[in-house]
């Protein structure tokens, strides 16, 4: 039984104990992550391209 109270406590402890941030904050966090995780991967790819392109002229020079 001590599985089922420590799920009824730490819930009950979600509900009333934690200080959550509002829905407004919530979703203006969602957008900034979710914009530089684009930026991110755009600039991952690239990199990436560059380094394609740079490899593939070298392997043509032999």
């Amino acid at each position: 039984m001590n599985l089922i109270n420590y799920l009824k406590d730490s819930f009950e402890e979600l509900r009333n104990k934690v200080s959550w941030i509002s829905w407004e904050e919530a979703q203006k966090s969602t957008v900034v992550v979710a914009v530089f995780t684009i930026i991110f991967a755009l600039a991952v790819f690239a990199v990436d391209k560059v380094f394609q392109t740079a490899l593939t002229e070298y392997f043509k020079l032999f």
